[in-house]
């Protein structure tokens, strides 16, 4: 194999690795990362070497630490939290006759890796030959549950290829791994030294498990493993446990035409509260239902569960391969982050690194869920009652700043807030509107009045609350909100900026709606007419700035005002700004790390003109550098809106492929799971158009010339229907459920099961909008037919 066949093979429904590149290491154990939302495993090799960065996480599992001040200040927060790799159940080490089995040694006349997206399953196939010069097949097999939450599991085998061999394989549970830690970029994570205690170690028969305790959070994590082996009958085997280790030897002499089968259940689970018994009677329970189950039966549950999620989750593109198999990908890989994870958070790598140290931030609330809202409502509803949960700490944290209502955190595991820098923490108060934002498009998906009761209605009344005790009335009558920071980081602390003020005008609107349709709830909450007039007031006196000479919407007010950058006088090699340049000279300029006005433009698309994001587009991509990965999405859906569609798709191609290319250069830390939803709403709302503005879907689709056709498929009101979108035409077909009226470009049109095709309106394309020097998107003409493999970046 030549270094040229090293990289992703495109197939539509799997990533395939070909060939072994150990510095791409770090990166593909990112991409070929397994979780259910609760359980996540990095894609290491099972002999646990070659590595890059090995990882297990339990999702909402932490250690604090202090956060450094050079000067403190009041309302700091004073403790950081760090998601914790915990005890690593996937490492089954083999030796072939006293030769550890480890890829740089030896020779593999082949290896190859594959994430199944239909399994849900990696896969790995590898030819060895020892450096004595022995060969073997090994075959694995690995998954995280989704249909046992609690449950992981892994088939290794392994098979002589040229006479009897002993074989020796080590099967390991395994605490404390040391880790590196790039401490210098903001987005990795901080350096945990053996964050856990051993608390209890018992191992016997085929069955081990491992209890610890963290010792600054008090968290406590319980990881259990047992086995069964098939073989020859000369097996023999032996188990020991220590502080950190429990390891399972199985020593078998293994004839051609043998294997040795091992197949290696796992439980987790962790707890704030519940005692040693109690989590090692949790995490048995889960290896007798695993066993029970049994590895045939795991996997065709897995099928079963990830059958009903592409019917309905789905998207189908021709005229782009690598387009296609990077929007299952990123479809797979969101499905992975949020579907059991069960009231606890979505954090922004999802659980497939520590980078940004495991943290949830508003990413969650506005790309994640606008997928899973409309593909998989159940997830959406557990990540929303995640937050209802830390409510009270919300609460607390508004107080502690001198405000009502609740003041959620930029970012947290726990529900507390984690930043230490308060201009792009403390003052993102947007926050607020984008939790409620994601829970009014739930609520008007689903009509969940359960949910509204136990937690929609409290999530916008708190945050209205805070809306009125942060801003005021002015001289003039208007209703401003000063002092804060939009989703654009590199424009802090300045007044009324568009995006939260849109936002939070919404925020008020509908916490009155809520109230008036659940009033018992509302009394509960001590909501009383006047509160609600207040609300009301104040959202239809809210400050929109607008530069009247320019004819455009300052992002914030008077950022039109600012001194431009100077792009050109930037090299590429000092991107991202933040790493390169101080605050203070991006917080006075106009510079935009990623879209703000812009994204008002699609979450509040009903408060402007389609002139006007027209204007703003273009204006704002002359002022984007993107050093963010949520900005691509939000641009392609504007861009399509706007006419751009050719533009559209390059920004689409960015978004899916930022991990797949590693385009930010931080992929070994994990994905990046709003730019992998962000692909799918560059797809679903960017060419098919879907807005869903006051609770009514409506289209308006468009394709770039270089695609032929888009399927997809959307949940609503408990109904399924599929959207075919061609260059002139349009189909809507109702799947199952309830008949539906959608519009079409402002046309009703009624779903049933009988397909409507309608037209597709002749669009003028406006003069394509210039980027700042060297940050255009790569333009995308169509993938090369003559190109078997995407090679990794040089």
């Amino acid at each position: 194999m030549t270094d040229t066949e090293q990289g992703y093979e495109c197939a539509p429904w799997e990533l395939r690795w070909q060939g072994l590149a150990v510095d791409q290491l770090q990166r593909t154990e990112s991409t070929f990362a397994l979780s259910n939302g609760h359980i996540g495993m990095r894609g290491t090799l099972e002999e646990a070497e070659p590595r890059g960065l090995p990882g297990t996480y339990l999702n909402g599992f932490y250690e604090e630490h202090d956060l450094p001040y050079a000067e403190a200040g009041y309302g700091y927060p004073e403790a950081g939290q760090t998601v914790v790799n915990v005890t690593d159940g996937k490492i089954i080490r083999l030796l072939v006759e006293d030769e550890p089995l480890d890829m740089r040694y030896g020779h593999a006349s082949e290896h190859h890796r594959v994430l199944d997206f239909r399994s849900g399953t990696l896969r790995r196939e590898t030819v060895w030959t020892s450096p004595t010069g022995r060969r073997v097949r090994v075959s694995t097999e690995r998954l995280v549950s989704f249909t046992q939450r609690a449950v992981a599991a892994v088939r290794y085998e392994v098979e002589p290829l040229d006479g009897e061999l002993q074989l020796v394989a080590q099967s390991d549970l395994l605490a404390n791994e040391p880790i590196e830690s790039d401490t210098s970029d903001p987005r990795v994570a901080a350096a945990l030294e053996s964050p856990l205690a051993v608390e209890f170690a018992q191992a016997e028969d085929y069955r081990a498990v491992l209890v610890h305790r963290t010792r600054r959070s008090g968290l406590r994590v319980a990881a259990a493993m047992d086995h069964q082996v098939q073989t020859t009958d000369s097996l023999r085997s032996d188990i020991m446990v220590e502080d950190d280790l429990a390891r399972l030897t199985l020593a078998v002499d293994v004839p051609q035409g043998e294997k040795l089968r091992i197949t290696k259940f796992l439980g987790y689970g962790w707890s704030a509260q519940r005692s040693i018994p109690a989590l090692r009677a949790q995490v048995d329970a889960a290896l007798a239902g695993a066993l029970q189950t049994g590895w045939e039966g795991l996997l065709a549950e897995q099928r079963e569960f990830l059958d009903h999620y592409w019917n309905t989750a789905d998207i189908e593109i021709e005229g782009d391969p690598e387009l296609q198999q990077a929007l299952r990908f990123a479809l797979f890989h969101v499905l992975q982050a949020g579907a059991r994870g069960e009231s606890r958070a979505i954090p922004g790598k999802g659980l497939t690194g520590p980078g940004y140290d495991g943290h949830a931030f508003w990413d969650t609330e506005s790309f994640v869920l606008q997928l899973l809202t409309y593909t998989l409502p159940d997830a959406a509803r557990d990540a929303l009652l995640w937050r209802h949960s830390t409510v009270d700490k919300a609460r607390d944290r508004a107080r502690q700043l001198g405000l009502r209502g609740t003041a959620f955190p930029w970012r947290s595991i726990n529900g507390a807030e984690c930043s230490a820098y308060w201009p792009a923490g403390t003052a993102a108060f947007h926050v607020n509107a984008d939790i409620a934002d994601a829970t009014v498009r739930y609520l008007n998906a689903t009509r969940d009045t359960e949910f509204e009761r136990q937690a929609g209605t409290e999530l916008l009344v708190e945050t209205a609350r805070l809306w009125i005790s942060l801003g005021h009335h002015d001289p003039h009558g208007g209703f401003r909100i000063d002092g804060v920071t939009g989703p654009d980081e590199y424009t802090a602390v300045l007044d009324n900026n568009v995006y939260t003020n849109l936002m939070a005008q919404r925020n008020l609107h509908e916490a009155a709606a809520s109230c008036e349709r659940q009033p018992d709830i509302a009394t509960a909450l001590g909501v009383d007419d006047t509160e609600l007039a207040q609300w009301r007031d104040a959202a239809r006196k809210m400050l929109v700035p607008y530069d009247e000479l320019l004819e455009v919407h300052p992002q914030s007010e008077r950022f039109t005002e600012h001194a431009r950058w100077e792009f050109d006088n930037t090299p590429p090699h000092r991107y991202p700004l933040l790493l390169n340049y101080p605050y203070f000279d991006l917080y006075r300029k106009q510079v935009v790390k990623q879209a703000d006005l812009v994204l008002a433009m699609h979450l509040r698309g009903d408060a402007f003109s389609l002139e006007q994001k027209q204007r703003n587009f273009a204006y704002y991509e002359a002022l984007t550098v993107r050093d963010s990965s949520l900005s691509a999405g939000t641009q392609a859906v504007l861009a399509a809106e706007c006419g751009h569609v050719d533009l559209a798709y390059d920004y689409l191609a960015e978004a899916a492929f930022t991990d797949l290319h590693d385009l930010h250069g931080n992929v070994r830390n994990g994905l990046h799971m709003a730019s992998l939803a962000g692909a799918w709403l560059a797809t679903v709302a960017g060419f098919g158009g879907m807005r869903d503005h006051h609770g009514t879907l409506t289209f308006r689709p468009r394709l770039p010339g270089a695609l032929q056709r888009i399927g997809f498929r959307m949940c609503f009101l408990g109904s399924q229907f599929a959207v075919e979108i061609q260059q002139d035409k349009t189909a809507y077909r109702l799947v199952r459920g309830d008949p539906l009226t959608i519009a079409h470009y402002d046309t009703p049109v009624p779903l049933t099961e009988e397909t409507t095709t309608l037209p597709i309106p002749q669009l003028e394309t406006p003069e394509r909008p210039t980027q700042p020097a060297g940050r255009a998107p790569v333009h995308r003409t169509g993938p090369s037919r003559a190109v078997r493999w995407c090679p990794p970046p040089r």
